[in-house]
């Protein structure tokens, strides 16, 4: 394997600027992005000596077909112009820390009008303030329930709250004194809301104001001889205390900061956090990473901090949340660049960060507590995943070997149909890249026509169609983007302009193999969609479920991979995979169907304007029986489309001329999404 020839730069061309730069492959996807203080002897680099490249460098070089820069001015505008253009471009051969577990997190849904709070997992959602992270939900409950009898906030799910305020009656926590039960009126929003902020200030730290009113009220009530108040105040204050009790006490009570460490070998790297507010640990996290190049733990710590605090903005929802700047970071290893990062850091905060590496006293004691976690993380991450790395280069090499492909399959699409005797006919398509599910780049498609037949037909009927919509769009996006590239083109240095280059579409980039559910019939209808568009350089395979063979469109006779062979175990991943996504699309289908009003066939009536309707009137049936003057009355309901409802409704003329007919939709239904 040798580096591309056309890809290195002509000599002297390459500025020794500060700047960024990205590599792409053939079809014009960023695989990889870098920073360097002298992009020259950055760049020159890969060139040098390709045999003394790391394995995965190699790999990407050979993959690259073109690389570009763009000079900036200062290291600090090289980091942030990386991370926007990682978080861009998620390219492939970049660092990506991922949680080695999914934590759970306390979290209080701020953007509603009755603040809940409750356990959350997955990615953050806006408008939401989380604490934590927590090693196991059950210490969220436990904290959560000590506190309710101080802060008796709302934790009903939304079905339960609704219940409660139809009949007029709180639910089991409203009646024992856990919930100020604002679904019923005995609390105003605002006053709910005061609580919930009361709430909140206590887990980010602010707890001897609480716990002092709280003891001051107790020696009040005792000086009355009201000896069952203060007996009560005296509980939740040991509820209190007992919360507090379950946070470590490590370092001083002013001290916010994060302890960050960092344990990695020739393959991989795990990294510890532990979140320190107010001299308390308020969580902790893991993630580990592949290694895709050779780069040492202080540029690794570099791009894990700049993933870690890339989003965070510094501002009250993000309080607590862990990936909030904090005053001091403290790391195992500098990064390369301490001065730029801190810098970097300094201006997300708002304030000054201090980055360093602890020396002594309790911050290194606690460090090499953290460090310890890390080595541990690491050792359990390998037990969990030996071998996994080659197991899948193995699977992908199996792959090729059985079908005949001139090189190893990295990006696989897959393809399956679901429907219920022809009804709400969908497709789902799934990505597997390097072996690995890339769930960004799932899509489903609505099949607008399957044509007639039996179960088998409608499946490939349903099979050509979306083949021909997925690559008819590659097409249309890949002449779109070469149409910008030849526009944009280069800057004095070779830098292309990227002002002008738009983000990548959702089908700009092509697979190296495409498997569909199926056997022989669906795998031919998907190769015939191909050759019409005049796409010739993508493999086409169906796995039939009965007996898990491969068939090949041309082939009169399947493809048998060995039953315990790692290839065919991939494929059978992709399929299955791409069953389950395809059968949840189907089912929300049928549920939207079912659950659906005659409200849904009225043009100009938005789902907001639906739920203002329902939520005003209780039902259908009543909104039917109210004249339009009240329904006009609705909030962002005008006199115009009042009419126009009630005539829906009862049958009668509207009172306006409209553009479609009742039950005319306003888009097209069978879009991709």
């Amino acid at each position: 394997m040798a580096a591309t020839p056309h890809l290195r730069p002509a000599p002297g061309s390459i500025p020794t600027s500060p700047g960024v730069y990205r590599f792409r492959d053939q079809a014009g996807r960023v695989i990889y992005v870098g920073k360097a203080k002298n992009l020259r002897s950055r760049l020159s680099s890969y060139f040098r000596d390709f045999a003394g490249l790391h394995p995965r460098t190699q790999q990407m070089v050979s993959t690259a077909a073109d690389v570009d820069w763009t000079i900036v001015g200062t290291e600090v505008e090289a980091l942030q112009l990386e991370y926007s253009w990682i978080k861009q471009y998620d390219p492939r051969f970049n660092v990506k820390y991922r949680d080695d577990k999914s934590y759970p997190y306390l979290a209080v849904t701020l953007n509603e009008e009755f603040p809940r709070v409750q356990v959350m997992r997955g990615a953050k959602r806006k408008g939401v303030r989380y604490f934590g992270p927590y090693s196991h939900a059950w210490a969220i409950r436990e904290t959560v329930d000590l506190l309710l009898r101080v802060f008796p906030v709302r934790t009903c799910s939304p079905g339960v709250f609704r219940g409660a305020r139809n009949s007029g009656r709180p639910c089991l926590l409203g009646y024992i004194g856990k919930c100020v039960a604002p679904c019923v009126g005995k609390a105003t929003p605002q006053e709910h809301r005061e609580l919930v902020d009361d709430f909140c200030s206590f887990l980010a730290g602010d707890t001897g104001r609480f716990i002092r009113r709280l003891e001051a009220r107790m020696t009040e009530a005792a000086q009355e001889m009201e000896y069952e108040r203060a007996a009560r105040l005296r509980d939740d204050i040991e509820a209190l205390k007992a919360a507090l009790e379950k946070q470590a006490v490590v370092l001083p009570d002013s001290t916010d900061c994060d302890v960050i460490a960092m344990a990695d070998d020739p393959l991989e790297a795990a990294v510890q956090i532990f979140h320190v507010r107010g001299g308390r640990i308020r969580g902790r996290r893991g993630y580990v990473v592949d290694k895709v190049t050779d780069a040492g733990p202080g540029e690794l710590m570099e791009t894990f901090l700049g993933q870690l605090y890339g989003a965070a903005e510094g501002t009250d929802e993000t309080a607590g949340t862990g990936t909030a700047v904090p005053r001091e970071v403290l790391v195992s290893h500098a990064p390369e660049d301490i001065g730029a990062v801190a810098s970097w850091l300094s201006e997300h905060r708002g304030s000054a960060v201090d980055v360093r590496v602890p020396q002594r006293g309790d911050k290194k004691a606690l460090m090499e507590t953290v460090d310890k976690n890390a080595r541990e993380s690491l050792a359990r991450h390998k037990t969990h995943r030996a071998g996994d790395l080659s197991t899948r280069g193995r699977a992908l090499n199996e792959i090729q070997e059985a079908l005949d492909l001139p090189e190893a399959p990295l990006r696989i699409e897959c393809y399956d149909i679901s429907n219920l005797q022809g009804e709400h006919v969908v497709a789902s398509m799934v990505v597997f890249e390097d072996g690995l599910a890339r769930k960004s780049e799932y899509r489903r498609f609505a099949i607008r026509g399957s044509g007639p037949g039996g179960a088998e037909q409608h499946d490939v009927a349903a099979m050509y169609e979306v083949i021909t919509r997925r690559f008819r769009r590659y097409l249309e996006e890949s002449s779109r983007s070469g149409e910008v590239a030849r526009m944009g083109g280069t800057d004095d240095h070779g830098s292309h302009r990227s002002d002008s280059e738009p983000p990548p579409g959702k089908f700009a980039y092509p697979p190296n193999l495409v498997v569909v559910d199926g056997a022989r019939p669906q795998a031919e209808a998907a190769r015939r969609a191909l050759d019409e568009l005049g796409i010739e350089d993508v493999a086409v395979c169906g796995l039939a479920k009965r007996l898990e063979e491969v068939w090949l469109p041309d082939d009169e006779d399947p493809v048998i991979l060995p039953r315990t062979g790692e290839g065919l175990y991939l494929l059978q991943r992709v399929r299955d995979e791409a069953h389950r996504f395809a059968i949840t699309y189907h089912r929300q289908m049928r549920a939207k169907a079912l659950t659906g009003s005659s409200l849904d066939e009225l043009a100009g009536l938005g789902p907001a304007r639906r739920s203002a309707l329902i939520k005003e009137f209780g039902s259908v049936k009543r909104l039917a029986s109210a004249t339009a003057e009240e329904i006009a009355a609705v909030p962002g309901i005008g006199p115009k489309l009042a009419e126009a409802v009630h005539a829906h409704l009862t049958g009668g003329p509207a009172g306006g001329d409209t553009d479609r007919a009742p039950g005319q939709q306003s888009t097209d239904g069978g879009g991709d999404t």
